[in-house]
């Protein structure tokens, strides 16, 4: 069984950087393609980056140069870096693992808040 845990979003400026992580439980995490998507009110859930077991990245392009998607094999952890953030990167953001098989497994999510 596969569970996700996010964590790292909170209230940041304009301009400023977080950085969230992904805890994974299982086995499957080190062979499985990892990614970020996010949520912002009243829009659908959109794709940030995504990450292969071969450490190739995706990223959308509203976020390149300035998101860095990455993970930790070892520790089971995925990672996104988000700097200069502005307000409409302002949402929830989702942890997303897509086993070898297809099957999708999502996290609870945590919001990002990007404000004055």
């Amino acid at each position: 069984q596969v569970q996700l845990v996010e964590s790292g979003g909170g209230l940041v400026q304009p301009g400023g950087s977080l950085r969230l992580s992904c805890a994974a439980s299982g086995s499957i995490f080190s062979i499985s393609t990892m990614g970020w998507y996010r949520q912002a009110p009243g829009k659908q859930r959109e794709l940030v980056a995504t990450i292969t077991s071969g450490g190739s990245t995706n990223y959308a392009d509203s976020v390149k140069g300035r998101f860095t998607i990455s993970r930790d094999n070892a520790k089971n952890t995925l990672y996104l870096q988000m700097n200069n953030l502005k307000p409409e990167d302002t949402a929830v953001y989702y942890c997303n693992l897509k086993s070898p098989f297809g099957r999708h497994y999502w996290g609870q999510g945590t919001q990002v808040t990007v404000s004055s």
